[in-house]
């Protein structure tokens, strides 16, 4: 550990110790000369030289002292590498643990705010990745962590954590308190189809109608592919074959989902990515990202015979999936989430002394007043 001074400047407040000093020499003495009428006539002698004498040093050694604390407060000394090193835990909520096994450790909820765990289990929703950040910046280095987890995490990161230590990452059994999953709204189709691709209409006006609560008519508008584009609100089924019109791309472009069928002509060296696939792990649909947008292309024609899926009752829900906004991960397990070392280290914030001194301060002064005013004492400087 090693002390610092904020504001080394103030230390020019020591000046005023002389001020203690002058009072202490000036005191002035109770005893009046009196004049004598036969001592007149007396010849006068020479004055002893008088020394340089403190009265009462006791009260003086406090009051240099209070002046020399003050000096110190006001240059707002701090003290580097105070900060507990003790071991640290964290215990995710709904993990079971032993806590008679981390005696000698520090015990906390990994939640805002770090309650004691002593104290009820947080509840909620809670970010766990930015939690374990936050207390691996805030620990000195060095310090050991512990991390009691479930075997599943909700509140993941799409990135794996990259902490400045080591992590001993200890997985037990529990189960997080999830968020309240809400429904999606069902998504808003435009489509867009030459008169080679009509049969296929029937298909995506199905889905549309089966995401709507019954007797609800399907929010769903069909025109001819030389119509005007819907707003990039809507997604955008394009059923016809051959180069994609440029208006299309840069509709995409600007952040709109376009789902072309499999004789759509895709931009050349732009290879998209499966992420839709039937029973057999055969894909149906890949996703290519262009822009702000997202470019979704059937794999195979829309055909019962060549998409037997098209006649399945889980076929709205699955192309519903797959028009879906994506989300980042945020349910993981436990086992491929163990931070990995190697992350940058913080530097640790000094401890202030200024609360101790103001004590100290305090206690001096009320040990001067009482020096000072107590009734065995003659009359104070």
């Amino acid at each position: 550990m090693s002390m610092g001074l904020l504001f080394p400047a103030a230390l020019a407040a020591l000046l005023a110790l002389v001020v203690p000093l002058i009072i202490h020499i000036a005191r002035k003495s109770e005893q009046l000369p009196t004049d004598f009428a036969a001592l007149r006539w007396l010849r006068q002698k020479p004055k002893p030289r008088s020394r340089l004498r403190f009265d009462e040093w006791p009260l003086l050694l406090v009051r240099l002292a209070l002046l020399a604390l003050a000096a110190l407060w006001l240059a707002q000394p701090i003290l580097f590498g105070a900060a507990d090193r003790s071991p640290y835990v964290a215990v995710v909520p709904g993990a079971q643990f032993d806590a008679l096994a981390f005696k000698d450790s520090r015990l906390y909820w990994l939640a805002p705010g770090f309650p004691a765990i002593d104290t009820p289990q947080p509840a909620g929703p809670l970010p766990i990745a930015s939690l374990i950040r936050q207390i691996d910046a805030e620990l000195p280095p060095g310090t050991p962590l512990t991390i009691v987890t479930p075997t599943i995490i909700e509140g993941a990161d799409a990135d794996r954590l990259r902490l400045s230590r080591k992590v001993t990452w200890r997985i037990t059994s529990g189960a997080m308190p999830g968020p309240q999953a809400k429904p999606a709204p069902p998504p808003l189709l435009s489509v867009r189809v030459d008169a080679e691709h009509r049969s296929a209409v029937r298909y995506v006006r199905a889905a549309a109608l089966a995401w709507q609560p019954a007797g609800r008519a399907a929010d769903i508008d069909t025109a001819a592919i030389d119509a005007p584009l819907p707003d990039p609100r809507r997604t955008l089924v394009w059923l016809a074959g051959g180069t994609l019109p440029d208006g299309v791309l840069r509709w995409v472009m600007d952040g709109g989902t376009v789902l072309a069928v499999s004789d759509a002509r895709l931009p050349d060296g732009h290879p998209g990515l499966p992420v839709w696939r039937d029973d057999l792990d055969f894909p149906l649909a890949e996703a290519l990202p262009m822009g702000k947008g997202r470019l979704l292309h059937f794999t195979r024609a829309m055909t019962p015979a060549q998409m037997p899926i098209l006649l399945d009752a889980d076929f709205p829900a699955q192309l519903g999936a797959l028009l879906a906004p994506p989300t980042p991960p945020a349910r993981v397990a436990a086992a491929d989430y163990a931070p990995l070392p190697g992350g940058r280290s913080y530097d640790q914030p000094p401890q202030s002394l200024r609360p101790w001194l103001a004590v100290l301060i305090a206690l001096l002064l009320l040990i001067e007043r009482w020096m000072a005013t107590r009734g065995s004492r003659s009359i104070a400087p």
